[in-house]
């Protein structure tokens, strides 16, 4: 009987268990159908009338080999969902016909390779108004604020063309975490407390912008996914390490503008809202629920949102909108001026902290 040496079959195994791995790999790297990085957007910035042409971009996509791109234009009801394919509308470029008054439009992408395909879309236009001089959106509404139970998110108006004046009035809705369905929760404030049945559901607020020629509405990108906020009720500051502003500041200790995310960093467009999520601490380094937050670009070339209050988390959250001068160059940087503040302490005396931080820029 043939003996084989024990290093023999030793040497075998390794082998094979080489080859196996290897195998392997080169199916885990093979399986990776496209991802979506950065969400397509509408990167023109013009009202949407009838007559006017919108540009979409496909965003940012990940995979392995070669990524081929397919376009559709969709036509939304002017809540931005039951949405529908629009007959030939298949280019990164569209013009809006008179079919879509009273309508939203998205821009729809799917990405290809061998793997698979992933589908995106773009956030939806304003409703396109269905009279000549009304309302039209140019830049949508936006949310300042946090989404947790009891914090209080404020609106913006957004940016609007047609005859003067123009009034507007608000109408806050909750949706399920897809954005496939959303309802309104009958608060029509300028300003929403985020309610404990809000948790697991996210928020917008749509804006219906009126003149003597007629009316169109606007929708905001939604929040984050309501958080409960956890700790102990009572306004008490969370729970944890967290402690509400009211009681910062008996020892000496001040407040600090602990930590500043920016998404998209580095940003590349000026038609995509920036997210901005500031953690507020105290010199202990204990969290702070309910510190005032204020943020400017330096100059100015972004929107400025409404100051609002940290979460029990000790975080909130803005989107801010670039302007038309916010500069999209390769190796520069935005500079932001932050301050967390006590409501009611004097200007020179409380318990302020500041930071100056930046978000890169780059160009596509």
């Amino acid at each position: 009987m043939l003996r084989i040496p024990r290093f023999a079959v030793v040497l075998g195994s390794v082998l094979v268990l080489g080859a196996l791995l290897l195998a392997s790999s080169a199916t885990g790297r093979s399986q990776a159908k496209p991802s979506n990085v950065q969400e397509p957007f509408i990167s023109s910035k013009i009202a949407v009338v009838v007559g006017a042409k919108l540009i979409g971009d496909r965003g940012k996509w990940d995979g392995s080999g070669t990524l081929t791109y397919a376009y559709q234009w969709l036509r939304c009801n002017n809540n931005a969902i039951n949405c529908k394919s629009i007959n030939g509308a298949h280019e990164t470029t569209y013009t809006i016909v008179k079919a879509d008054q009273g309508n939203t439009l998205r821009f729809q992408v799917t990405a290809k390779n061998s793997e698979g395909s992933t589908t995106a879309m773009s956030n939806a236009t304003g409703e396109v108004p269905s009279k000549t001089n009304a309302p039209a959106e140019i830049s949508p509404p936006t949310i300042s604020g946090s989404a947790v139970v009891g914090q209080r998110l404020t609106a913006t108006n957004g940016t609007w063309q047609g005859t003067d004046p123009i009034s507007y009035s608000y109408s806050w809705q909750t949706c399920n975490a897809a954005v496939t369905s959303c309802s309104a929760t009958g608060k029509t404030d300028q300003t929403y407390t985020v309610a404990a049945s809000d948790v697991g559901r996210r928020v917008r607020v749509r804006v219906t912008a009126k003149n003597s020629a007629g009316s169109s509405s606007g929708l905001s990108d939604t929040t984050d996914v309501v958080a409960s906020g956890g700790g102990g009720g009572g306004g008490g500051g969370g729970g944890g390490n967290a402690v509400n502003v009211k009681d910062v500041g008996p020892a000496g200790e001040r407040l600090t503008v602990d930590k500043v995310v920016f998404n998209p960093n580095p940003v590349t467009s000026r038609s995509v809202p920036i997210r901005v999520t500031i953690t507020v601490k105290d010199t202990k380094g204990r969290l702070v629920q309910g510190a005032l937050v204020f943020i400017r670009s330096t100059p100015i070339v972004t929107s400025t949102p409404t100051d609002a209050p940290t979460g029990a988390d000790g975080t909130v959250s803005y989107s801010i909108q670039p302007r038309s001068d916010f500069p999209i160059k390769n190796s520069f940087s935005v500079q932001f001026f932050v301050k967390a503040y006590r409501q009611g302490d004097p200007t020179l005396a409380g318990i302020a902290g500041t930071r100056l931080v930046q978000v890169a820029t780059r160009t596509p």
